[in-house]
């Protein structure tokens, strides 16, 4: 399966924040997988879930008001649930590491995680699991991320109002600024969407739900004002997860302000976005190495960059049988 990586000299992704690393892993066995971003060195966390249908994993530790001030990692999975599992081998890579709170002789980490639901795609009974999350720690670097079908957007879909059938291919997406004054805010992105990717700059379709004839899109706008008959899957189908790291410093309430304005990205770029069948989560890193932030603008460049991820997510995708991703339709 092909993936993408940018040039290093010009890192636009999420790396381009000293201090965080990303790892991915995919499964030969079937298009699945799990990403993995550390941060070794520790870094403050929010998060805003918006799905009706997560899949998450120590979510609460990232409140406002719960004791945890620092995580080391977050881990994006597919599998739906059972993807979850692959935090259990970050721990372990981690813990072997020393990296984590200190207890007893051991060193307990703080790893949450989200997965999203890829199970049609392939064997459902193939999934990620703890050693999927241990491997895709071991291979995570500062160099830019690799995007595509690949780890957690392995098994990705976009484009499901029309059925399975007129789907397409999607994957992750990431994307990066460094303002003059030297804050960097970066996303990442997993999109697993029943509607279409738009790029905000045009208004256009990037891809998502095909004509019948496979080689146009339908526009799911279109499709909605129609009236006609239109699907938009079941529980937990139509995930997108996110990320959204900044070099400033930022108090856990801020982090989690960051992820909640970030999900206008979501909205910008998704089309329908944040359907009563979905799973939308976003997480707020926080590095603190260039001081306060403000977090209106860090939330608003957030916002842009996740927007940016995502249209980066169609355009990077690889096709899987039943599924073409833009490329295939270009040819």
């Amino acid at each position: 399966m092909q993936a993408f990586r940018p040039a290093d000299a010009a890192n636009t992704t999420l790396t381009a924040v000293p201090g965080i690393k990303v790892g991915h892993f995919t499964l030969s066995e079937r298009p699945t997988g799990c990403t993995v971003i550390l941060t070794e060195a520790g870094a403050t966390a929010g998060v805003d879930v918006r799905g009706t249908a997560p899949a998450t994993r120590e979510t609460d530790l990232l409140s406002p008001v719960d004791i945890v001030q620092q995580i080391h990692a977050i881990v994006l999975s597919g599998g739906s649930a059972f993807g979850l599992d692959s935090a259990t081998g970050v721990m372990k890579y981690l813990e072997e590491k020393g990296i984590g709170f200190p207890f007893g002789g051991a060193h307990v980490p703080t790893v949450p995680g989200a997965s999203l639901f890829d199970l049609p795609v392939g064997d459902p009974k193939i999934r990620p699991t703890a050693d999927c999350g241990y491997q895709a720690a071991r291979a995570a670097t500062d160099a830019a991320v690799i995007e595509g079908s690949v780890g957690a957007g392995a098994g990705a879909t976009i484009g499901k109002m029309g059925g399975l059938n007129r789907a397409m291919k999607a994957g992750i997406g990431s994307a990066a600024i460094r303002m003059p004054d030297g804050l960097i805010v970066a996303a990442l992105v997993a999109v697993n969407a029943a509607g279409d990717v738009i790029d905000p700059s045009t208004g256009k379709v990037v891809a998502g739900v095909r004509t019948e004839d496979g080689k146009g899109f339908a526009d799911a706008r279109v499709l909605l004002r129609s009236g006609g008959p239109r699907r938009t899957g079941g529980a937990g189908e139509n995930t997108t997860l996110g990320i959204i790291a900044t070099n400033a410093a930022l108090t856990k309430t801020q982090a989690t302000r960051v992820a909640q304005m970030a999900h206008d990205g979501f909205a910008r770029a998704i089309n329908p976005s944040h359907t009563p069948n979905d799973g939308d989560v976003i997480f707020a890193l926080a590095t603190g190495a260039t001081g306060a932030g403000d977090v209106g603008r860090i939330g608003e460049l957030g916002a842009e960059m996740m927007a940016d991820a995502i249209v980066r997510s169609a355009r990077q995708a690889t096709g899987v049988p039943g599924y073409p991703a833009l490329r295939d339709l270009r040819q």
